[in-house]
């Protein structure tokens, strides 16, 4: 039988392989927003959602391991499908709609899903739990962000 932690990690991998929905003039487009002055961290923000990721999934792995195949445990997979499918939505819908608003949209359904999916993985594991936290944390900040060059550029937003 194949481990989990193996399962999880090829389908955030693949999911994750989504992002290359991008066509060179997308980019182009995004690359010529006005940004503000405080965003010096771009460069690392693919990092920044590598590790997100990474944790992402091994909280999953947790979650399933403490009860592999149980109805709510498949739910909860359910959930961290759909939070990292909105996630990895968010540039190439962003960039092919040319719509930072639809960015802040799915930035702000991330956000809600990642709290919702903490409490309910909470009594299940802490540490499950606790792998969440870069994610509760730097989605508003993403949002934030989006929201920013909404502002910046409202005639693309």
């Amino acid at each position: 039988m194949v481990e989990s932690w193996i399962v999880i990690g090829v389908v955030t991998f693949f999911i994750a392989l989504g992002s290359f929905f991008i066509t060179p003039r997308d980019v182009k487009w995004f690359a010529l927003l006005s940004r503000p002055q405080w965003l010096i961290f771009e460069p690392l923000i693919p990092l920044i959602w590598t590790v997100i990721f990474v944790c992402g999934a091994a909280s999953a792995n947790i979650v399933w391991q403490k009860n592999p195949g149980g109805t709510i445990t498949w739910l909860l997979m359910g959930l961290y499908l759909l939070l990292e499918i909105i996630t990895v939505a968010y540039i190439p819908l962003m960039l092919r709609l040319r719509s930072l608003e639809v960015g802040e949209r799915l930035g702000l359904a991330g956000l809600i899903l990642s709290v919702v999916l903490a409490i309910c993985v909470l009594p299940i594991s802490w540490m499950a739990a606790l792998l969440l936290v870069p994610y509760l944390v730097w989605s508003p900040i993403g949002t934030y962000t989006t929201d920013e060059l909404r502002h910046l550029n409202p005639e693309d937003a």
